[in-house]
């Protein structure tokens, strides 16, 4: 289950923002933009840098010539592996791309950014030919995601897309209190369970944030396009079938929200500090001073809940408290991209194939050498050497199964989620309910000033009315004014006009 705990992970990553940007302005690179790699012998070699969240192995050559080993024979390619910390992918990464010595990278919720930037090559002509099982693998709606102007950029990392809001709960604690967690459909629900908790353990708080200034609360809007922001910074969206782009602020569901969440706090159903705490859900829970928490996962619920026993410390359980739903951001959150400064890009391509595509390749890639980082079991599941694990084994990258090429072909780890479970989120990716807007991105280029003036507003005001720490009837109307005294409205206005010239366009 380890695999799975890189959704709370990634979605902590993205809200940061932290890729940075690569040069000047300008369209993306072409093919013929300056060197990157050089050839090694008969065979291009490309560098391929992720992030990963395992111990940054000292030596990766022993696992470049394992993949090495299939890549010569399949495609001519060589690669060379960049793993990077979390911490430093980022400034990393574009040091990389700037100075020629990336070939392979991936976004981390800023693929627009990265366009604008020059850091990205346009792709679009290439796929046919260097990718045509991975084109058609990802399908035209979803490389939308990845394009501006008509052109392809990137290519999703194929992984379980659509995210639920859920509750995760200390199952310990529900069944000495007698609980009736079946009762839970719906986000008010909730106040008689946690009424409950506080009653009989006045020593537990009821509900811990899932992070800094987030109580979950803005998961619970149903069918919002947040057009290229999320949950923490929801600056403009859309709502069902409506294409009028509002003030996520202003919509009924979040307002109710915001007074169910000022209700627990005065009644001291939430953590009293949740609006500036710096510790996370999983911490928080592990104190054994909290009952639950709420986020967005992609998984099933026992599956989701299993995954989080272990870094939460109880044996946890998973409520929905809402369907899940697919934007533009769902699909490019992660998205692999060749360098717009690689001098071989048509490799690079190839390569990122094979991570599609051929499980040895990519398996190879986070798990390292059979035998030395880890043992195949009869049932098809990897586990460590014995003895060993994540923080000894010479090499592994296995909490980059999120990340990286195709989640669906990757081993899963010993104990993990099942066939049926990878089933069920290939089915959820085609079958969650879509937004209208699906394939639009938003160019922020022409208001930067006021996004950095409204950032600003909404870290003053966003985390309070989230976590119930002030009183939503006086606190909107001033968030209001101060965003739109901040230049909010020409952000609106500008998402507005693209999203219209976008919908043009799709007719």
């Amino acid at each position: 289950m380890k695999k799975k705990v890189l959704s709370l992970m990634l979605s902590g990553i993205m809200a940061a923002g932290l890729l940075m940007g690569c040069g000047g302005g300008g369209a993306a690179g072409s093919k013929e933009q300056t060197d990157s790699s050089a050839s090694k012998g008969d065979y291009e070699e490309v560098t391929y840098a992720f992030v990963s969240f395992n111990t940054i192995p000292d030596d990766t050559s022993k696992v470049e010539e394992a993949i090495n080993k299939i890549s010569r024979k399949k495609i001519g390619v060589e690669v060379h592996l960049m793993p990077l910390s979390v911490a430093d992918y980022a400034q990393q990464v574009s040091l990389a791309a700037q100075n020629g010595e990336v070939d392979i990278f991936h976004s981390l919720g800023d693929l627009s950014q990265s366009i604008a930037n020059d850091m990205t090559l346009d792709i679009t002509d290439m796929l046919d030919e260097d990718a045509p099982e991975t084109k058609k693998l990802i399908g035209d709606e979803w490389l939308k995601t990845t394009s501006k102007d008509g052109k392809i950029y990137g290519i999703p990392t194929l992984k379980p897309f659509a995210l639920q809001p859920m509750l995760i709960y200390r199952k310990d604690l529900a069944a000495e209190l007698g609980l009736d967690m079946n009762s839970i459909k719906d986000p008010k629900d909730l106040t008689a369970i946690f009424e409950q908790v506080k009653k009989a353990r006045p020593d537990i708080t009821p509900l811990a944030p899932v992070g800094t200034g987030d109580s979950g609360m803005s998961r619970w809007c149903d069918d919002v396009d947040f057009l290229g922001g999320d949950y923490t910074k929801p600056i403009g969206v859309i709502q069902g079938d409506d294409m009028t782009v509002k003030s996520f602020f202003s919509l009924d569901q979040f307002k109710e929200n915001a007074a169910l969440v000022r209700d627990w706090y005065e009644k001291g159903l939430i953590m009293k500090d949740a609006a500036t705490t710096t510790s996370a859900a999983a911490e928080l829970m592990s104190s054994g001073s909290y009952f639950a928490y709420v986020a967005s996962y992609s998984y099933p619920l026992e599956d989701t809940a299993a995954s989080l026993s272990a870094p939460s410390g109880y044996d946890v359980g998973a409520i929905a408290l809402g369907e899940s739903y697919l934007d533009t951001t769902s699909i490019n959150a992660i998205t692999q991209c060749i360098s717009s400064t690689s001098k071989h890009p048509d490799a690079a391509l190839k390569f990122l194939n094979l991570t599609y595509t051929d499980p040895e390749v990519i398996n190879t890639i986070l798990y390292g050498i059979e035998g030395e980082d880890y043992v195949k079991n009869d049932d098809g599941t990897v586990s460590y050497p014995e003895g060993q694990d994540a923080s000894t084994v010479p090499y592994t990258a296995q909490l980059s199964c999120g990340v990286l090429g195709n989640f669906f072909i990757q081993w899963p780890l010993e104990g993990s989620g099942s066939k049926e479970s990878l089933e069920w989120e290939d089915e959820q990716n085609h079958k969650a309910k879509m937004s209208p807007a699906m394939g639009f991105t938003f160019d922020a280029s022409s208001v930067q000033t006021q996004l950095t003036a409204v950032s600003n507003v909404l870290q003053q005001y966003f985390p309070g009315i989230q976590c119930g720490s002030v009183d939503p009837e006086v606190a909107i109307p001033e968030f209001e004014k101060a965003l739109k005294d901040a230049g909010y409205d020409d952000i609106l206005a500008a998402k507005q006009e693209q999203l219209d010239a976008w919908m043009a366009e799709q007719k």
